[in-house]
């Protein structure tokens, strides 16, 4: 097993009553060990400890290393037993829309225009509320949960609600209140679209689990003055700025023909690439476009299954991360996915970029890997506080079944987590510290109660597009 036991200093926040060389002083307590299991830390070294344990206390972590060594350091109040599992950093999916995981399966097999103009907006006009928002959104974040991920960006309509469902279920949230150039579920014109933004963002400032954004939809649903107007906004408020961006052929050639230069291009003109900004799909981006990103720093979400499924294209990942960018990897909507597993992207975005470049060298399991847990923290600029299991960060973990038939024999731990592993085999999941999932049973959510209220919705869905057909 390609793992080892880490350098032999633990790593650990300073405490008076940390137990000395052969002495007998107290441990330090914490609110909750995870001990035993391979750790995989994803830290500057990328160590995987053999028989780990984290230490943690605070909603934060302040000890990752052996077991051996933290149990002789800390006394916690309670203990997830992981012996014969794994422990990693929280999944992060980097590009959602959570609510319409009650357009599952509504619109498939068309092509991203006739998609969107045929089928999903007028779906939308004629179902999409507060109501109907909170519903899809508890039914997304179960799904998460489940799936082992943390932290999750989105993009919708009615984020306020968005931010209330998630944060009372737990999760970590990126969330864009979404601003587009027509009537919208929440905002008849533009004027009540920024002035839902300027709530949504006052209110969720600080928040220990949300961080609110401006999201323009997309360069080709916004109009430019309204673009820069979405920028100053992101720089005066320091939030990030989420959009969609060169996600199609037809988008570019539109991009050329009214502007005269392709979308990446079009926003750097504009001024509108900074570190603010989360960059969904950059799937036709030529090298000197990714450049532009890279010098700005700008974050990209890469959403495989999705770009597959709606015959996008497929996006010059092996490029960008030639260039180092800040790529993660992200579901998009379970309207064009159609679920929402961040371990089925880690495996495509490994296989497909392989496939495409004739090339098996190309993405390795611990790049893809890295996509969904620190590489994906820095598309979403938050690499300060998740993505890697260290000392002083948020205590978003998950705990893995690595002793399933599927996996074994386990020879290496990045093969096995990228190529092997699935959404059912997260045992538990914590975030911030706080236990989400434990035995694969959800503790933040009513499953039942969620399954009722979205089967009811789904047939209204169903109801009115029959009946305005």
């Amino acid at each position: 097993m390609s793992v080892s036991q880490g350098p032999p200093a633990l790593n650990v926040m300073p405490a008076a009553s940390m137990a000395a060389a052969g002495g007998d002083t107290p441990r330090r307590p914490v609110e909750r060990i995870v001990s035993g299991g391979i750790v995989v830390t994803m830290d500057p070294q990328r160590r995987v400890i053999a028989d780990g344990a984290v230490a943690i206390d605070a909603g934060r972590i302040v000890a990752v290393d052996s077991r051996e060594r933290v149990e002789v350091a800390f006394q916690a109040t309670e203990r997830i037993e992981a012996g014969g599992r794994t422990v990693i950093p929280g999944l992060i999916n980097g590009h959602a829309h959570l609510p319409m995981t009650l357009f599952r399966g509504l619109a498939d097999d068309q092509n991203l225009d006739d998609w969107l103009q045929h089928t999903i907006f007028p779906a939308e006009a004629m179902n999409v509320d507060e109501a109907f928002v909170r519903c899809g959104t508890r039914l997304g974040v179960a799904e998460l949960i489940r799936g082992g991920i943390t932290t999750v960006c989105d993009m919708y309509y009615y984020e306020d609600a968005v931010a209330e469902e998630l944060a009372a279920a737990g999760l970590r949230g990126l969330l864009g209140q979404a601003l587009i150039d027509f009537p919208a579920p929440d905002a008849p014109d533009h004027s009540a679209a920024m002035a839902a933004i300027h709530r949504f963002v006052e209110r969720w400032a600080g928040h220990a689990l949300i961080t609110p954004a401006i999201a323009p939809h997309a360069p080709y649903t916004v109009a430019d003055p309204h673009l820069i107007e979405a920028r100053r906004f992101a720089d005066d408020r320091n939030c990030p700025l989420v959009i969609h961006l060169a996600e199609t052929r037809h988008e570019v050639e539109e991009s050329l023909r009214l502007k005269g230069r392709r979308p990446v291009e079009h926003l750097a003109s504009l001024g509108l690439l900074s570190e603010l900004m989360v960059a969904a799909h950059v799937v036709w981006a030529e090298a000197h476009e990714l450049d532009l990103l890279r010098e700005h720093g700008v974050g990209v979400v890469h959403n495989p299954q999705s770009n597959m499924k709606l015959a996008s294209g497929v996006a010059p990942l092996p490029a960008m991360l030639a260039r180092d960018l800040a790529v993660g990897l992200g579901t998009d909507g379970s309207a064009s996915n159609n679920d929402l597993s961040l371990w089925e992207e880690i495996d495509t975005a490994a296989k497909l970029h392989k496939l495409i470049s004739a090339d098996p060298r190309v993405v390795s399991a611990q790049e893809a890997f890295e996509m969904a847990t620190i590489r994906g923290a820095r598309a979403l600029h938050l690499e300060e506080r998740i993505g890697s299991l260290e000392v002083g960060k948020r205590a978003d973990l998950v705990v893995l079944e690595m002793n399933e038939l599927d996996q074994m024999p386990l020879s290496s731990i990045y093969s096995a987590l990228v190529y092997a592993t699935k959404a059912s085999d997260v045992c538990d999941v914590l975030v911030e510290g706080r236990p989400l999932l434990q035995g694969r049973r959800l503790l933040s959510l009513d499953a039942e109660a969620i399954q009722s209220e979205s089967l009811t919705l789904r047939r209204q869905v169903i109801e009115r597009l029959a009946l305005a057909a």
